[in-house]
């Protein structure tokens, strides 16, 4: 079964930053493409940042120009470097595989508040 462990969230000020890890079992940071998932309060879980297998990137456009996803496959672990950090960005933070597979961790809470 794969497991996929998220950390790095708290609490910050708008405007300030945070660095999200993600441990994956195995291999699978490396040989599959990743995504950070977000889930807010009331709301449908969403894909924000993708790192295909070959290294292209994309980002959703509300985190576009803030967000900075990065894999590290010697370590098989996933970053999300996340700068001018706003309320909205509040959530419960997941990776997975994209498309998602079935075994999903248990997140990482993102509280954006003065």
């Amino acid at each position: 079964q794969v497991q996929l462990v998220e950390s790095g969230g708290g609490w910050v000020h708008p405007g300030g930053s945070l660095r999200l890890s993600c441990a994956g079992s195995g291999s699978i940071i490396s040989v599959y493409s990743m995504g950070w998932y977000r889930q807010a309060p009331g709301k449908q879980r969403e894909l924000i940042a993708v790192i295909t297998r070959d290294g292209s990137i994309n980002y959703a456009d509300s985190v576009k120009g803030r967000f900075s996803i990065a894999r590290d496959n010697a370590k098989n672990t996933m970053y999300l470097q996340m700068n001018t950090l706003k309320a909205e960005d509040t959530a419960n933070y997941y990776c997975n595989t994209v498309p998602a597979q079935p075994y999903w961790g248990q997140g990482t809470q993102v509280t954006v508040s003065s």
